[in-house]
């Protein structure tokens, strides 16, 4: 039969050219999961039976009777393809479910892929040998040559994907999907149906019949892989529609291919009446008339993929605008990198921000994710990355800005070699849209920063006046109760059973007084500036303060060691605001530390600043309440009022120095808390003061 030799050349052709084309593009694709993986090694089988049908057709059409050795490969090749088809057809279809989340026991998919592989092996080391040996093997129906568990196992494979193919058609996203879903269902239902009728089912047809059903099951996977380009190309099936500059590429390749078969295929039937260089020659030239047709397509999709990822571009700025309108620069950062690899299927993004930004993220931060991973990637440039924030290195960076103007570089890397020309485009567009949405943001967040701070003053205020309240009305009685406590303790005829509860009494209101100077102390806010040329000597307020609380560290049993061997050290702070901020660190260091511990002061003059460190062996501040020890009202003591570190921070931030505790210190326990002030010459040498 002719027509059928011509179908079957026509159809292996396009059967070699279309796995291929797909192992190019999944190699070119980089993508590192195990579906596509698979894919290509059931793509490699496909192509094993192909070529190698090939291979033999077209030594039948040139030689008549194929060489020994030509005929060997050609048998090898073939059941090769066929044995390890069914095996890599059950696995693939396995990953796809388990990426849908249809197939949660991961060990059965395993063992029943296992009993597919160790069957295709069997098959395959059993087969070559005895079909190369027996040189009868039958290349137009090979299932007649092989073994009755071939037919079974092809059978199995079959049934379970057409069961899979069905819950795929059922839980499909789109419609497309579904149609695609449905149209493999009823390709591999027909495919049993042909295994079946071949070699299941004793029924009597003729070889011409036989041949029909066999070349149309050999030929069934072609009309799925050519859809499969369509729904790749349209739909981002697979997420491998990003990568069109790979699809473009290698659909150019293989058409190129093709068409150059096409020409020697026809200067060989044309050779009795024109030259085989002279047709070819027509053949080549008949492509100038498809010029501007071409040129036409290209043009409307080209202007339709413009379209695409403008919208595109404009909806993730939308939803960047939305996420800055929460005025948290860093949250920000994150979301865009999240919101970009997600929308274009990249395997990693950074949004590196210039120094102006940065500023306000707290230092430096970086975060790497890979594929499969549904983090976020944000850095946070360094003073090296701001001076070469305005520099691209590379086709998959990018300016966030335009012209001189730039905010920072996003920095992608794409699951393939490169980035799609559309969607550098997009990228491209949405970096010069960015420092809008970051400028919004940090205007919302210095907007919500004065609201707090507003706020806060205003409920300083409030205690304020409650404080004055307070002290109005407890001031004067606890300093008559005071009095009047202290004299009956000189009088020599006091019991001496009332003299101890008196004592008690007396050491009760001086506390009482004391919670109550510290709450009038906390109400007296001092407004940012109002410090300016206030100086102190840092060094005798920590002697003052040493001597006070000298008496405390003794009767907790506490070693008070204050290093004040340094030389007088003007800060700018005034004198209350340093006695302040000593006497509630150093007062809270006695209290942490246990009996028997230690407290250590050391004070020292660097680089234009004053560093207190003050350091303690108590159990430590835990690392979920670092955090929360400087906010108002914030206490782990049973008697405490939580306003002491409060007053220490707002003290320091006043006078523009810095505040850090380390915790842990040393062995898991212990706590340093470092005080840098600003010194009187460091200030005058800016020419303002902080």
């Amino acid at each position: 039969m002719a027509s059928l030799l011509y179908i079957r050349l026509i159809g292996l052709t396009a059967g070699t050219l279309l796995p291929l084309f797909w192992m190019v593009v999944i190699a070119g694709y980089r993508r590192q999961r195990n579906f596509e993986r698979v894919f290509f090694f059931l793509c490699l089988a496909l192509f094993l039976f192909y070529s190698g049908s090939l291979l033999i057709l077209n030594a039948q059409i040139y030689y008549g009777q194929p060489p020994i050795g030509l005929r060997g490969l050609a048998i090898a090749i073939i059941i090769s393809g066929l044995c390890l088809f069914p095996a890599f057809l059950m696995h693939m279809h396995m990953e796809f479910a388990e990426t849908r989340g249809l197939l949660k026991n991961r060990r059965w998919k395993w063992v029943v892929a296992l009993f597919f592989y160790v069957a295709a092996l069997h098959q395959m080391i059993h087969n070559i040998p005895v079909q190369i040996a027996a040189g009868n093997f039958d290349f137009v129906l090979p299932g007649d040559s092989l073994e009755a568990g071939f037919a079974h196992i092809y059978s199995y494979s079959l049934i379970w994907c057409t069961t899979w193919e069905f819950r795929f058609w059922r839980n499909a996203p789109s419609k497309v999907e579904r149609r695609y879903y449905g149209f493999l269902g009823v390709v591999f239902g027909l495919a049993f149906a042909g295994i079946a009728l071949l070699h299941l089912v004793n029924v009597a047809l003729s070889r011409s019949v036989r041949e029909i059903v066999g070349v149309s099951l050999a030929l069934s996977p072609v009309v799925p892989l050519a859809a499969l380009i369509y729904l790749v190309w349209r739909h981002n099936f697979l997420q491998i529609g990003r990568q069109k500059n790979l699809v473009w590429a290698v659909s150019a390749t293989f058409l190129a291919l093709l068409y150059l078969s096409l020409v020697r295929r026809v200067s060989g039937w044309l050779e009795p009446e024109l030259p085989p260089e002279a047709s070819a020659s027509i053949l080549l030239f008949v492509l100038v008339i498809f010029i501007e047709p071409l040129q036409r397509v290209l043009g409307r999709t080209l202007q339709e993929t413009a379209h695409r990822e403008m919208e595109r571009v404009q909806r993730l700025m939308a939803e960047i605008q939305q996420q800055a309108k929460q005025g948290e620069i860093d949250v920000l950062a994150r979301f865009v990198a999240r919101r970009l690899k997600e929308e274009f299927e990249l395997a990693s993004a950074r949004v590196i921000l210039g120094a102006r930004f940065a500023a306000r993220m707290g230092g430096v931060a970086e975060a790497v994710t890979g594929d499969g991973v549904m983090g976020d990637v944000v850095g946070i440039g360094d003073e090296q990355e701001h001076e070469r924030q305005d520099q691209v290195d590379s086709p998959n960076e990018f300016r966030i800005g335009q012209g001189q103007h730039v905010a920072g570089r996003l920095v992608v890397k794409p699951h393939g070699a490169f980035l799609s020309g559309e969607t550098a485009a997009a990228l491209e567009n949405l970096c010069e849209q960015l420092p809008n949405a970051l400028d919004l943001c940090v205007l919302i967040e210095e907007k919500l920063r004065l609201e707090r701070e507003l706020s806060e003053r205003e409920r300083l205020a409030l205690v304020g006046q409650m404080a004055a309240s307070i002290s109005h009305n407890l001031k004067n009685p606890l300093g008559s109760i005071k009095t009047i406590l202290q004299v009956q303790l000189e009088n020599p005829e006091l019991p001496e059973s009332l003299r101890g509860e008196t004592k008690i009494v007396l050491s009760e209101v001086g506390r009482l007084s004391a919670k109550l100077n510290q709450l009038l102390q906390f109400s007296r806010p001092t407004v940012l500036g109002s410090q300016n040329g206030a100086t102190c000597d840092a060094r005798a307020v920590l002697q003052q303060v040493a001597e006070v609380l000298q008496h405390e560290a003794d009767r907790r049993g506490v070693r008070f060691d204050v290093d004040t061997r340094a030389e007088a050290i003007e800060v700018a702070m005034g004198m209350e605001a340093v006695h302040d901020v000593l006497s509630n660190l150093i007062l809270n260091a006695l209290e942490a530390s246990p009996r028997g511990g230690s407290v250590a002061v050391h004070m020292n003059a660097v680089d234009g600043m004053c560093g207190i460190s003050i350091e303690d062996d108590g159990s430590g501040i835990p690392m979920e309440l670092q955090q929360k020890v400087l906010e108002p009202f914030f206490t782990t003591k049973t008697q405490g009022t939580g306003l002491g570190l409060s007053i220490v921070a707002r003290r320091i931030a006043e006078a523009g120095g810095e505040l850090e505790f380390v915790s842990p210190r040393a062995n898991g326990r212990g706590t340093r808390c470092v005080v840098n002030l600003k010194r009187k010459q460091s200030l005058s040498g800016r020419g303002q003061v902080a």
